[in-house]
């Protein structure tokens, strides 16, 4: 049929498997109301399946990827099953760079009446975008780093053919959210300039992209300062965007305002494909007991829909993840169905049920 997507499903580790069923069955129900088809095409990866083969991501769910309108990725990784070099089994980094995918997107939004450790006293809301580089930065030698008897050694890679289009990416995003009512059109370039070459030239690039949007504003802020400012005055960033490291720990620090891992959805972008996934990690503690929180997973799909509306004109796809992530927001908001990492008592389904009915 027209408007007919495949959707490439990494099933996950530990309670991944269980926050995917449900986000799925709640796709497939908007898909019909909305006109469109979403076909689910499994590909299996992940470190139970290494476990289980010896192989973490095989080829062909490595081209089903490649060959997919978008990736759904659930949560992945089991800290009991390493390679042989001790590293953890992460498909969703081998994709970020098999893919290019350069734009590591982490919305953080805290809503009026929403719980957050926060003290708001001023009824402020919070919604702001990190944007982390996600294909090399400190990450560019994950599982080649260098380890002899008294010394170890990893590299800082930024380079100018990925610095450039993450920083057109966060511009534009910044303003596409000024248009749409969602920020002041700010860009925030976070960085250690002060202290290292690297990221001085990572900034440099920034401040070339900034000169060609005179219409948005474009600042700068120190790491370390920018973990202090997102607890004091998270309300004031609009979009922030950030080496690899660095993004990977201010990532988690705002889903923490946003009251735990559960509520934190991401994507990670590139040219031509994109991966949605929720930040949180597998669980495997309470993998099995149909406790998981399947929000940041629901959350992520939202997203999902988002972008493969935008990149092919479907404005109901849109809509859809609009009303998603509302549904969503409704749920933690009126706080009676919320699992225990929220402070409830209620379970994966249930949860899952009541995003359903604040759908319709």
């Amino acid at each position: 049929m027209p408007n007919s997507f495949d959707i490439a499903v990494f099933q996950g580790d530990g309670i991944g498997p269980e926050i995917m069923a449900p986000t799925l069955a709640i796709l497939s129900d908007l898909a019909v109301g909305g006109g469109y088809s979403l076909n689910f095409i499994d590909a299996p990866a992940g470190a139970a399946h290494y476990a289980q083969t010896g192989d973490s991501f095989p080829s062909a769910s490595m081209e089903a990827a490649r060959q997919a309108d978008a990736i759904l990725l659930s949560a992945m990784g089991l800290p009991d099953v390493r390679y042989p070099d001790g590293t953890e089994i992460s498909p969703q980094i081998d994709l970020r760079k098999a893919l290019t995918l350069f734009a590591g997107v982490r919305p953080v939004t805290v809503r009026p009446g929403q719980p957050t450790p926060l003290a708001l006293r001023g009824g402020q809301s919070i919604d702001f975008v990190l944007i982390r580089e996600s294909t090399e930065g400190l990450f560019y030698t994950q599982g080649r780093g260098e380890v002899e008897a008294d010394e170890a050694r990893e590299t800082l890679r930024i380079t100018r053919a990925i610095s450039e289009p993450l920083f057109r990416f966060a511009f534009e995003l910044a303003k596409s959210r000024k248009a749409a009512g969602r920020g002041p059109g700010k860009a925030t370039c976070v960085d250690k300039a002060n202290v290292f070459r690297a990221f001085a030239f990572f900034r440099e690039m920034f401040d070339a992209e900034a000169a060609k949007h005179p219409e948005l504003s474009a600042n700068h802020a120190y790491v370390d300062a920018t973990a202090l400012w997102m607890v004091e005055k998270p309300w004031e960033f609009d979009v922030m965007v950030t080496e690899n490291m660095f993004g990977d720990i201010l990532s988690d620090l705002g889903a923490g305002l946003m009251g735990g891992l559960g509520l934190a959805p991401s994507a990670d972008i590139g040219y031509n494909h994109a991966v949605f996934q929720p930040c949180h990690g597998s669980a495997p503690d309470i993998a099995g007991q149909g406790v998981a929180n399947p929000m940041a997973m629901i959350l992520s799909a939202a997203m999902m829909l988002d972008w493969l509306g935008q990149r092919h004109d479907f404005a109901p796809m849109q809509a859809d993840g609009d009303r998603l992530r509302a549904a969503v927001d409704a749920v933690v908001a009126e706080g009676a169905i919320l699992t225990r990492d929220l402070g409830g008592q209620a379970g994966t389904a249930e949860v899952a049920d009541a995003i359903r009915a604040a759908l319709k």
